[in-house]
């Protein structure tokens, strides 16, 4: 009954994170093929030196989009199950929304790469995006990598939680996240690939059928979450919402919500 209950009530949001993370791994995973396939254009215009940052812009600006989307207002924008996660840990999302809401994750970051690779087709000749795989770098190991994931995770959510529990800042919670993971990309990206989300990692895998050192991917960005949500805990700050953007006229499905009165909460 729970779950039926759960279903009927919350499934937009559901579909709005299965659609949002659709929509950011297509972005990833067209961009990471048009600057770094052999055969596109773009990788011979282009030098190494300003890709990876006009990667980043393409990335960042999808995301600031998504957020601030009317999808995104409504579910949160979370996209990346890690970030559920910890928000469930902080008692601001109900177990079964959070179980549907990582079910949406992992589903449409598969979905996402299955229509990236179609869309592809024509330039790679494959149905495998391969160039969209997260892997360390070439000279880095696999625990350098994780723990550099574990640290971009952990400063990732604790910019959020700041953020987002900073009535005057609030709003720009999504534009502070993105500019985040820009700055990772170009900075943090020959360590470990830049992942921070394990839907975004595990779902070029699937489809590539990859699954060397995808273990770093599912389980640091998790970890450094979780940590930055335990500091939060410990240092017993409030948790308003588990929203990215609160500051509209969206229903809330989170518990125990701040912002009553600026949205309706169900």
């Amino acid at each position: 009954m729970a779950i039926t209950s759960a279903l009927q009530r919350h499934w937009p949001e559901y579909l709005i994170e299965l659609g949002g993370i659709g929509i950011l791994v297509v972005v990833i995973c067209c961009t990471a093929v048009a600057f770094e396939h052999p055969s596109s254009p773009l990788q011979e215009a282009i030098g190494a030196e300003w890709r990876r940052p006009i990667k980043a812009a393409i990335i960042s600006t999808t995301i600031i989009g998504l957020v601030y989307s009317p999808w995104g207002k409504q579910s949160g924008a979370h996209f990346n199950p890690a970030i559920t996660l910890t928000f469930l840990r902080l008692g601001k999302v109900a177990p079964l929304d959070a179980v549907f809401y990582m079910l949406a994750h992992f589903s449409g970051a598969v979905l996402g790469a299955v229509i990236a690779s179609i869309i592809l087709f024509p330039l790679t000749g494959s149905f495998i995006a391969r160039y969209a795989l997260t892997a360390p770098g070439g000279h880095v190991g696999s625990v350098a990598a994780f723990l550099a994931e574990v640290i971009i995770g952990f400063i990732a959510m604790s910019v959020i939680l700041k953020a987002s529990n900073t009535p005057r800042v609030a709003r720009f919670t999504g534009v502070f996240a993105a500019t985040l993971i820009a700055a990772f990309i170009i900075v943090e990206a020959p360590l470990s690939g830049m992942s921070m989300n394990p839907a975004r990692s595990f779902g070029p895998a699937a489809i590539a059928l990859v699954w060397t050192n995808l273990w770093i991917y599912l389980t640091a960005p998790l970890i450094g979450m979780l940590l930055a949500g335990e500091l939060h805990r410990w240092r017993r700050k409030s948790t308003i919402c588990a929203k990215l953007h609160h500051h509209n006229d969206k229903r809330c499905i989170f518990r125990h919500c701040g912002y009553k009165t600026d949205a309706a909460v169900e």
